[in-house]
């Protein structure tokens, strides 16, 4: 989908402890940066749907896994990807498209590393069954 990017990312496993790749700023889908944050979602818990006006996001999977949903309503298509540690990649949405996520693991994290900072202004939020997507499966 145009406005959607997966990038592999490095995995380092260590007797002590392991270390997960995350952005740099030389990759693709770097726009800067505005903040980075952490959100939890719930086994079975969806939360979205919403749009960025501004904000590119640059997500990332280090803990359970995560399916997401992104929706181009102009194309009326959708693309859905699960991450996860073993599908350890950083997905990467452009401004303009919806998004909505839904917790597959049992203890799920996914980690934003956004262009800009958040305002609730900047975006734009609808109820999840506004867009009409099948979420029974996963």
């Amino acid at each position: 989908m145009d406005g959607v990017v997966l990038t592999p990312l490095k995995q380092i496993y260590s007797q002590n402890g392991n270390v997960y790749h995350a952005l740099k700023s030389s990759d693709p889908g770097f726009e800067g940066f505005g903040e980075a944050y952490f959100s939890t979602v719930k086994k079975g818990g969806i939360k979205g749907w919403k749009k960025h006006q501004k904000m590119i996001l640059n997500i990332i999977v280090p803990v359970g896994e995560i399916k997401f949903v992104i929706y181009n309503e102009i194309l009326k298509t959708f693309y859905s990807v699960c991450l996860s540690q073993k599908n350890y990649q950083r997905l990467t949405i452009e401004k303009g498209l919806w998004l909505a996520f839904k917790g597959v693991g049992d203890d799920n994290m996914l980690m934003n590393l956004a262009s800009i900072e958040h305002s609730p202004s900047e975006s734009i939020s609808v109820d999840i069954k506004d867009i009409d997507y099948e979420w029974t499966s996963l």
